[in-house]
């Protein structure tokens, strides 16, 4: 899972027309989020992007590989595809296909958020069951 410190720096400087984008190590690889979205992974110096519905295809065209976290299940993946290595080597290409991640991220329902609802929801329920 490592990411060396070269290839991070050369995605970063490819997707800097992208806007407010940080990167976070987590777990060996490497985040990105643009306007805290996290729309792409590295993993083992491999660039992998958020794909729904609409940009999925995309990827499935050129016959990319979805992101898989564990080697021994390669049956479970995730909503990330690898990115083309001729879209990572054009900086606006790069950025286009990331605008489209975060697209996909942004349409995405937050676990946080749903976490942050079901609480809601319960201290709503205790309250309105102390009222009775």
């Amino acid at each position: 899972m490592p990411v060396s410190a070269s290839y991070a720096a050369y995605l970063l400087e490819q997707l800097a027309g992208l806007g407010r984008l940080r990167s976070r190590r987590m777990f060996g690889g490497l985040g990105l989020y643009c306007d805290g979205r996290f729309f792409g992974l590295v993993d083992d110096d491999v660039l992998y992007l958020k794909v729904d519905d609409a940009n999925r295809p995309d990827y499935l065209a050129r016959q990319m590989a979805p992101f898989r976290p564990f080697r021994d299940r390669p049956e479970y993946s995730m909503s990330y595809y690898q990115a083309p290595s001729d879209v990572i080597e054009d900086a606006e290409q790069l950025v286009a296909w990331a605008r489209a991640a975060v697209r996909a991220a942004s349409a995405s329902p937050s676990k946080s958020g749903a976490r942050k609802r079901r609480i809601a929801a319960i201290d709503r329920a205790g309250r309105t069951q102390g009222r009775r």
